[in-house]
């Protein structure tokens, strides 16, 4: 099984372009493999493959938290109107940091209001969580509030106290288009896939992205067993959906899967192993891209022999 964990992305641990599979072994649990060897049977064993399968993870991806990947914005503080909240006006302080009633002037001896503005640095995981937030709300729009962390309050000079502008009603809104431009200001190799970030957005899905762009190939002995597009190798398991919120290769039926039409024997001690290859540059930097968790596994299904001792 090849792997990304939570936070991590797939060109974390793949840098190349070919996924190998059962070649390595060492420091794996058991839900990863189930050799004991990279590469071969254990001793005096015999394997007859009837059916190939690759499984993939269909999990929700966790991105970094600041500070390990973070962008910076700059925002207005707003208020609404007590009266009327569907009214908006920039929230402003005197001269001594105090915010104003919403509409008010400052005391003549507090000197002229100054609109407070913000600079938002927020890391990769709450920026993706807000543009999630705008995306399902009616105008497009997600609030913080001014004490959020990563959040720094100017006024031309005056140093406003958070704390004092949320009592006061201040709050910063961001629209869909601001945060995206937050991601844009990330090195493209680590602003995550927009199907990662909006599920069902006419992007596809990192599971389509894997099965049409990739080739799997089954070796025996160095001799190529097989060689096909990975959609060629349904996955028979995995849990299953009518309702379009997740995807899976295939139905969740062993039998639902490639089956040789001859079985194809792995003597003891014969070196196997299977590798799915990405043979395009773009869709290989496209899906190193991806964010975990990410699980890929290849299962080789047959039977198991050992003759006599």
């Amino acid at each position: 099984m090849r792997q990304s964990r939570r936070e991590e992305q797939l060109r974390d641990k793949e840098k190349s372009s070919t996924l190998k599979f059962f070649v390595d072994v060492q420091g794996k649990t058991k839900l990863e493999t189930n050799l004991l060897s990279a590469s071969l049977l254990p001793h005096y064993n015999t394997f007859e493959a009837r059916a190939l399968r690759v499984v993939v993870s269909d999990l929700s991806p966790q991105f970094p938290p600041a500070p390990d990947r973070t962008a910076t914005t700059e925002a207005d503080v707003l208020q609404s109107d007590p009266e009327n909240s569907t009214v908006e006006d920039n929230l402003y302080v005197d001269q001594e940091g105090t915010p104003l009633a919403f509409g008010k002037d400052p005391a003549t001896d507090k000197g002229p209001k100054v609109a407070v503005t913000a600079e938002i640095e927020l890391g990769l995981d709450r920026i993706v969580e807000l543009i999630q937030e705008a995306h399902d709300s009616d105008d497009g729009t997600a609030d913080i509030v001014p004490t959020e962390k990563g959040v720094t309050l100017s006024a031309n000079g005056v140093d406003p106290d958070p704390d004092a502008v949320e009592s006061g009603g201040g709050f910063i809104t961001l629209t869909e288009d601001d945060l995206y431009t937050m991601l844009e200001d990330l090195p493209e190799s680590e602003q995550p896939l927009d199907a990662q970030i909006i599920s069902n957005n006419g992007d596809g899905t990192i599971l389509s992205k894997l099965i049409y762009n990739t080739v799997t190939t089954l070796y025996v002995g160095e001799k190529v067993m097989i060689e096909m597009p990975t959609w060629f190798f349904p996955s028979g398991a995995g849990p299953y959906s009518e309702g379009g919120k997740f995807s899976t290769h295939g139905e969740p039926n062993p039998t639902a899967t490639f089956r040789f039409a001859e079985p194809i024997f792995i003597d003891k001690q014969q070196n196997f192993r299977v590798e799915i290859d990405i043979p395009d540059a773009d869709v290989l930097k496209d899906l190193q891209r991806i964010y975990g968790p990410l699980f890929i596994w290849v299962v080789l299904d047959g039977y198991m022999t050992r003759g006599v001792q």
